[in-house]
Order: C-alpha cells, then sequence, then structure tokens
C-alpha cells in the first residue's frame, strides 16, 4: 500500500522542517527547489572561494532545532558544530561611544552603566525583567500553537494579559518607560527590524525579542548556511528527495483539492498534500495558477516588511575593531523610519549591521582580509520602483562612510564585493516585492494575524516567515513543524498512510 505523497516547494528552513518531520514519520517527501542550492533566505555568496553568510547570520532559540532533531532521531550539536556568543552585538554612534551587550545581564548593566549612567542601568534591569515575563506568557499561546488571533490570545490568557505584553503601545513608546537616552531607545529599537518592521509602528511586544538573544545567540562553523544542509542530509536520511533547479509553475487542483505540481518544463508531480514555502503573496498574484489563487489574500503593498540592501565583501579592517555582529547607528533614527515606510527610499542616514564573519568562531582569518557582510535596511517597492543605481552607490557611500566616522576603515575592491538589492530579492522570492519578512508587524495585532499552516485550498498548506508564527530563523523553522503536524493530522483518517522509511536523495538535474 502506497504512502502519502508530499511535495515541498521551496527549500526554505520552514520546508525543510517539514520535509524532516514528514520523511521522519513515514510519508513519502519530494522537495522542489527553484535554485541551484537548498537554503532560501538562508543563502551564502563565494568570493575568491571563501563561503560569505549572505541571509541570516545568528542562530537564537536552539532549543527549536534541537527539538527538531530529536524528533527525527537525531542530535543537532551532532549535526551542526556551534559557539555560543558571550557578545551578542557592538554597538556604536558616530565615532563617540560604542557599548557592547552582553548575554550576561550583570556584565551589559554593568556596561550600561559606565555608557549612560546608573538609571539606564536600572532601566535595564527592570527591561529584562519585563521582557523575560512577557516571552513566558507568549511562548505557549503564541509560538507553540497552531494559531494565534488577538480574540483567541485574549480568551485564552485574558485582557490582563495583552497589558502585560503592551500589545496596545508602540515598541518607542515602551522603550521610554525604561530608558531616558535615545542612544538606548535606539538600541533596543532595532529590534523591529528583525521581523522587518519600525519601533515606531510595531507593538512593543516586540521587545521580547531582547530576552530571545539574552538566553542564546550561537554562530555556526562553516557558516549558518550549515544548519540547511544539516536538515537537507537529515530529510534525505529518512528518504526525502530533494530536487534543485526544479521550478514549480502551478499547483494543480480539482473539485477536491490538491492534486500536485507541474514544473515549468511540463513534468507533472502527483501529491496528496503541497506545502508551500513561497513568499505568500504568489497565491493571490496568480504565480501558482487559478486553483490555488484563493488560499491565502495577498499582503497588500502598503503593508509589507522590509527588504535589504547587502553587500559580501573581502576587506582588511583597520581602525576600530568590530565584534561578530556590529551596529553602527544613524544620527536620525526616527527620519531614517520614515525614509523606509513612508518615502519609500532608501534612508538619507541609514543604520548599517556589519556581520564579521571571521571573529569569534575560531575560524583561520587570513591576516589579509576577512569576510564581511554589511545589511542596510531598504523599501520593498521593487515591483513599483527600481532604485536607481545613482541611488544605492550614495547609500553605500554614506554606509561606509559612518563606519569611517567610527573608526572603521573597510577597503574594499568591487571585484571583490556582491551587492543584492530589492530588486534582486524579489527576483529570488516572487511576489515578495523584495520584502523579506512577509508582512510588517504593524499595529497591535499584526503581529498574531499571520495565517495558519493549513489554506482554504484542502491539501495545500503554509510554511515561511508569512505564516504564523512569524519571520526569524527559529520562527521559520516552528511554522514547518507546525504545517508537517496539520498534515499528519490529516493523513490519519486515510487509511493508506503508513510508517515506512526508505532511502531518498538529493538531485541538482
Amino acid at each position: 500500500m502506497r504512502r502519502d505523497r508530499v511535495v515541498v516547494v521551496g527549500s526554505g528552513i520552514g520546508g525543510l522542517s517539514s520535509a524532516v518531520e514528514l520523511a521522519a514519520r513515514g510519508a513519502d517527501v519530494t522537495v522542489l527547489e527553484r535554485a541551484a542550492t537548498v537554503g532560501g533566505k538562508m543563502r551564502r555568496i563565494t568570493i575568491e572561494g571563501r563561503p560569505i553568510d549572505a541571509g541570516p547570520t545568528v542562530l537564537t532559540m536552539k532549543w527549536v532545532f534541537d527539538a527538531l532533531f530529536a524528533a527525527a532521531g537525531a542530535s543537532f550539536d551532532a549535526a551542526v558544530s556551534l559557539r555560543r556568543l558571550p557578545v551578542i552585538s557592538r554597538n556604536v554612534w558616530d565615532g563617540q561611544s560604542h557599548l557592547d551587550l552582553h548575554e550576561d545581564v550583570d556584565a551589559t548593566a554593568d556596561a550600561i552603566a559606565q555608557f549612560a549612567g546608573a538609571a539606564e542601568a536600572a532601566g535595564y534591569r527592570r527591561f529584562c525583567a519585563d521582557t523575560a515575563e512577557m516571552f513566558r506568557i507568549a511562548k505557549e499561546p503564541f509560538l507553540l500553537s497552531d494559531r494565534s488571533t488577538p480574540t483567541l490570545f485574549a480568551s485564552r490568557e485574558g485582557l490582563a494579559t495583552l497589558g502585560k505584553l503592551k500589545a496596545l503601545e508602540t515598541m518607542w513608546s515602551g522603550l521610554g518607560k525604561y530608558f531616558r537616552d535615545a542612544r538606548m531607545r535606539q538600541l533596543f529599537g532595532r529590534y523591529a527590524t528583525y521581523v522587518g518592521a519600525s519601533p515606531f509602528e510595531t507593538t512593543a511586544t516586540m521587545m521580547l525579542i531582547a530576552h530571545v538573544e539574552r538566553e542564546g545567540c550561537w554562530s555556526v562553523d562553516g557558516g549558518i548556511w550549515s544548519v540547511a544542509k544539516a536538515l537537507a542530509d537529515l530529510a534525505v536520511r529518512h528518504g526525502a528527495t530533494i530536487r534543485c533547479n526544479a521550478h514549480v509553475a502551478e499547483i494543480t487542483t480539482d473539485a477536491r483539492g490538491v492534486t500536485g505540481v507541474r514544473l515549468a518544463n511540463g513534468e507533472p508531480i502527483a501529491a496528496d498534500a503541497v506545502v508551500s514555502n513561497a513568499d505568500i503573496s504568489a497565491f493571490g498574484t496568480g504565480l501558482f495558477g487559478p486553483g490555488a489563487r484563493s488560499a491565502v489574500p495577498p499582503v497588500r503593498r502598503g503593508q509589507r516588511s522590509l527588504s535589504g540592501l547587502t553587500m559580501a565583501f573581502l576587506a582588511r579592517p583597520e581602525g576600530f575593531r568590530p565584534s561578530r555582529h556590529t551596529v553602527f547607528f544613524g544620527a536620525d533614527y526616527r527620519a531614517e523610519f520614515k525614509d523606509l515606510f513612508h518615502r519609500r527610499r532608501l534612508p538619507d542616514a541609514p543604520t548599517v549591521y556589519l556581520c564579521a564573519q571571521d571573529r569569534d568562531t575560531g575560524a583561520d582569518a587570513s591576516p589579509e582580509d576577512e569576510r564581511f557582510l554589511v545589511v542596510i535596511n531598504a523599501p520593498a517597492t521593487a515591483d513599483q520602483r527600481t532604485l536607481p543605481r545613482a541611488e544605492i552607490e550614495e547609500c553605500q557611500t554614506r554606509a561606509f562612510a559612518l563606519m569611517a566616522r567610527c573608526g572603521l576603515t573597510l577597503t574594499v575592491r568591487p571585484d571583490r564585493m556582491v551587492t543584492t538589492t530589492p530588486s534582486a530579492f524579489a527576483t529570488m522570492f516572487p511576489a515578495s516585492g523584495g520584502a523579506l519578512y512577509g508582512k510588517a508587524m504593524h499595529g497591535w495585532a499584526a503581529a498574531m494575524g499571520r495565517p495558519p499552516a493549513r489554506t482554504k485550498v484542502p491539501g495545500l498548506y503554509i510554511v515561511g516567515g508569512g505564516a504564523h508564527p512569524g519571520p526569524g530563523v527559529p520562527m521559520v523553522a516552528l511554522s514547518g513543524r507546525k504545517a508537517a503536524a496539520a498534515i499528519l493530522s490529516d493523513f490519519t483518517s486515510q487509511p493508506r498512510f503508513r510508517p515506512v522509511v526508505i532511502a531518498g536523495g538529493m538531485s541538482t538535474r
């Protein structure tokens, strides 16, 4: 008797997590990836033979991956080599001063006291206590639930709990109750960009991201792409087949629901269920054909999260010593986000994130050059307005000038740098307009309004940053597990399902 057949469209972390879970439970899983390699947004760029992480650069909530691998009879620690980072980030303000955020609360409080005074340090301790409580409240009914809406959350946890989550105030306003120093509000307000949002428009609940980082940040030897590779290998060991360079042109349906997919070359692949790791707007815009159009409404252009302008390069740093994760803050934070979300342009004074990938990892770095990734927030308007080359180059110039004012000189040859624009992200992730996090978490209900794994089309499921519980590497992995659980639950009434494991494989044909 045949096993249930599942096609996973896209090999980002959400798709791979679903594939692992489903294959380990005996489903016949085929992962179809249109790119030449797995990973999705967890991508890497190679310059002069040296791989550079060019997507996510830090791993948090390691317990999500520990549980995922354990459920598949494997060990995450055995699959990847991790290094816990005692310094979460180094934060710099225009050459005047810098502040290190430590995993240890006392160490950070001491650093803040020297940097901004005793009152700010006391505010930080209160901030830590409150954000830890916020995470405790949200973990079960939000992160670990199948879905979450404001109504469901309030009915389960009570309206008083919503008050503790500070859901009805903005992050910027909420931070003002802990910090008077504008630099401290900037520092912790930057966590809004982790979900592609503005600290002036997202809910103060997002302050709990600071607690997530305090629970542990890890770098991954070999780059964070190694996590995607480990998931792919685990899925294959459980019998999944992974096909790269396989472009899905249509999700096919009949009156009962999903029947499979059709590749761009015309090849049909039958399936009892399809998991989509594509941008959720791909359905409503018709990119997967008429049968899937009603699955999930598209994200409206004005609701999109941030995109990014990234630069991966090799360079020899001089002067200021960056940490693995260093943030150089622009002078006017409010103006920066007005540029991004209202004027829909690259900011005049961008905040610059620098990942120094040969620091704090134990890797052997050349004395002449190191691997770097620079990320600047950008508007997700690639399908409306292509950023002019002059605007991009001006933003890059301002970014390197800011780092130079802060004491860090990076001389980069053009042939040793790869720039990725919002238009390039829009090409990689169709229907997104370049948005990297789905719908922006603006407004008190936005964080809880992401669609669950099951869609309106029977047999079609979604994973990724646009699905519940939201963006971020561990959150997307959770979305993958939720989709797999929904499929397995829906299959239980079908007698053809049998938990059998066979050998699979990976192909780039």
